[in-house]
């Protein structure tokens, strides 16, 4: 008798669930077209447009949108507002999302450590977390900002440890309750590490929250970029960013009005799209929807 083994075959990630949902998301999708658009807009953009961004022309000085080859109008230097509108767009967006990637690591290993370890350990973690959340972090950022030499590194970094705690709290929940599940107390009975539990079983199955808090985060560290370089603090001219082109701005509101309204709208625009994107993960993310 011959006896066929029936193999599963394995889902692949792209027909999950999760995908599933995610592509029923309306908004997200919405969100990814719109930075994709932006992101290559910016990378791909300033090498199409007739002039750079430190390109100075006098004479075409506070040029409407619209004028000739200036697409978006000039500054009050003559310089093409989309030449520098795309350059800031690569500055803003880098630090964005560095900022999103390095208090994404700092907050997921406070909160790995502090929900495995718990006790003493977790309980010091945790209240060094509650310690910086007591504090508006506005204040946190321009302090430091105010203090330390601006550069796109340092705001990065700045934004960064100021931003973690939100993360922390969230992976430390998450943590809290997985520690506890079958599939880490066969860990524990096998003999593996702490260490190896809390990063190579426990953290993979803590991913979705962590998905969405930095999808989230994005956009946050994009506004505190703007924030920042907006009051003088952030980003230093020459170089543009979305913040410092509304520091320059603000006294043409009423001359030349599309000198805040362009910059205005790529915030807008990058930071209700990564809104998008996190509110479409965290429904996709949600196992409380395995069943649509």
């Amino acid at each position: 008798m011959t006896v066929i083994a029936a193999h599963a075959t394995p889902t692949r990630w792209w027909h999950s669930r999760a995908v599933y949902r995610f592509m029923r998301h309306h908004l997200a999708l919405v969100g990814i077209a719109m930075i994709t658009l932006l992101v290559l807009a910016c990378v791909i953009g300033p090498y199409a447009l007739p002039y750079d961004s430190l390109h100075i022309d006098l004479r075409a000085r506070f040029a409407p949108p619209l004028s000739g080859h200036h697409y978006l109008g000039t500054d009050p230097l003559g310089r093409d507002l989309a030449a520098r509108l795309l350059m800031a767009g690569r500055i803003s967006l880098l630090v964005g999302v560095s900022a999103m990637l390095l208090s994404t690591l700092i907050g997921t290993l406070v909160g790995v450590t502090a929900g495995y370890r718990g006790g003493w350990v977790g309980a010091a973690l945790m209240r060094t977390v509650d310690g910086f959340l007591s504090y508006p972090s506005i204040f946190l950022v321009l302090a430091l900002a105010a203090t330390l030499r601006p550069s796109p590194v340092m705001i990065t970094v700045i934004i960064a440890v100021t931003s973690w705690m939100e993360t922390a709290r969230i992976v430390e929940a998450e943590v809290r309750s997985l520690r506890e599940r079958e599939f880490v107390q066969a860990a524990r009975m096998v003999g593996l590490s702490g260490k190896h539990i809390m990063f190579r079983e426990i953290l993979p199955n803590a991913m979705g929250p962590i998905i969405v808090a930095a999808s989230l985060a994005v956009a946050r560290a994009i506004l505190l970029e703007a924030y920042i370089s907006f009051l003088g603090y952030g980003i230093q001219p020459p170089l543009p960013s979305w913040g410092n082109m509304l520091n320059g701005a603000q006294q043409y509101l009423a001359s030349a009005p599309w000198l805040a309204i362009i910059p205005g709208a790529a915030i807008t625009i990058a930071v209700t799209s990564f809104n998008f994107i996190g509110d479409g993960l965290r429904d996709a993310l949600d196992v409380r929807n395995d069943h649509i």
